[in-house]
């Protein structure tokens, strides 16, 4: 049986000479192994290429049938290592909170236990008759958070 550990050791050299960090490894019943990378610039093909060959060379397939795929991680999926927080500072994110509240803005600070957003909302102010856009600073546990993952604004 392929253990995620073994596959960590295997690549860990090169991700490390190549900028890169590991996000995730996935094992299915069937074998079907899933490898997602990342890295605070960008992911080439030619690195997943590299990943996979790799690994290919430190399992024979003769003795354990499996199927692999390496893969950059996706803007539309959520972050799964502490990384992915310091990729995307000063970037806009989604969080979702355990409670279900939504939250947009500006990462602007993350260390292993908060992070710390930037957003604009509208608000009364006394003696005026139309809300008014203030900046808001809100600091969210990560225990207390559900989700975040990179917002793309279209505007």
């Amino acid at each position: 049986m392929i253990l995620k550990e073994d596959i960590w050791t295997l690549i860990g050299d090169y991700l490390q000479q190549n900028s890169l960090f590991p996000v995730d490894i996935t094992i299915s019943k069937e074998n079907d192994i899933e490898v997602t990378i990342d890295s605070y610039s960008r992911v080439d093909i030619a690195n997943c290429v590299a990943i996979s060959k790799i690994i290919e060379q430190g399992f024979d397939r003769e003795s354990e049938d499996y199927s692999l795929t390496v893969t950059s991680a996706g803007l539309d999926q959520a972050f799964k290592v502490f990384e992915q927080y310091k990729k995307f500072l000063n970037k806009d994110v989604e969080v979702v909170l355990k409670n279900g509240r939504k939250q947009t803005g500006l990462l602007t600070r993350a260390t292993e236990e908060e992070i710390e957003l930037t957003f604009y909302k509208l608000e009364k102010i006394e003696g005026k008759k139309k809300k008014e856009k203030i900046e808001v600073v809100s600091i969210f546990p990560l225990s207390d958070i559900k989700s975040t993952k990179p917002f793309i604004n279209f505007k």
